[in-house]
């Protein structure tokens, strides 16, 4: 009778909790279970901009259309991300670049700086196309590829720009697919963006990795039940709200690191 009792206590109190008996037998069978943060994801996505490409040049160029204002860099930005999701909620595309220059223009509008749309047009799709890659970022994606790591990019910027990015870069020989969401019509972070993509390199959400420099993106690829590697590169933060990438790293060389390491 005193087990019985003990028995009904326990269980009285784990529904008083919303917990089930089932839900603690799953929890004890999983916690024996290895977790797929030991294993490889089957492809690696990479953003491009920020993440593999140095934007110091195309930041200058947008400081000094502002009038030297390098102070409004970040609210430009902002507004540039801002109105790709107000395009993707209305069902409406642009490219990612012609929105930045839209953006660049009402920055400016704001704080009573006279930009014409071809100058605006001209101080980001002119840099943005010969970015550098950062120093690390060529070692790190042939130690991936020796490896045996599939690296596909996943970007929002169009194919012909990521296409001309890479060949400048020298970027092209290390990724087996370019992902561009002109394809799609959808700007990252949307839901849709990442499940189209892990469609088209026939994967399971649960087998794709993005690495990314921008917490938005992160988010918005954990949201979708992917997982991810965050380069805190200077500037970036992850979103509090969202859950936290297994990865966490200064640049891509540590990532990788952590990458090679996997199972």
């Amino acid at each position: 009778m005193k087990n019985e009792r003990r028995d009904f206590i326990k269980k009285s109190a784990l529904l008083g909790l919303g917990i089930t008996t089932t839900q603690v037998g799953m929890a004890a069978e999983m916690k024996d279970q290895p977790t797929s943060n030991n294993i490889r994801p089957k492809v690696l996505f990479f953003d491009v901009n920020e993440t593999l490409l140095d934007l110091t040049a195309m930041k200058e160029s947008v400081a000094n259309a502002l009038g030297n204002r390098s102070d409004l860099l970040p609210l430009w930005f902002t507004t540039m991300l801002q109105y790709s999701l107000v395009s993707t909620v209305g069902r409406q595309y642009n490219d990612f670049g012609i929105i930045g220059s839209a953006a660049l223009q009402m920055v400016a509008a704001n704080h009573n700086i006279s930009l014409s749309e071809e100058q605006a047009r001209e101080a980001i799709l002119t840099p943005i196309r010969s970015l550098p890659a950062h120093p690390e970022v060529k070692e790190s994606l042939a130690r991936l590829k020796y490896a045996g790591y599939k690296l596909v990019s996943f970007t929002n910027s169009s194919n012909i720009g990521v296409e001309t990015q890479f060949k400048n870069a020298g970027l092209t020989e290390y990724f087996e697919e370019r992902l561009s969401i002109e394809d799609l019509g959808k700007f990252k972070p949307h839901a849709d963006a990442y499940d189209w993509a892990a469609r088209r390199m026939k994967v399971a959400p649960n087998e794709c990795m993005l690495v990314a420099a921008h917490g938005w993106d992160i988010a918005g690829a954990l949201w979708a039940n992917w997982r991810g590697a965050f380069l805190s590169r200077p500037g970036a933060q992850l979103y509090p709200l969202a859950p936290s990438p297994e990865i966490n790293e200064a640049n891509l060389k540590l990532a990788v690191d952590r990458l090679i390491a996997l199972k």
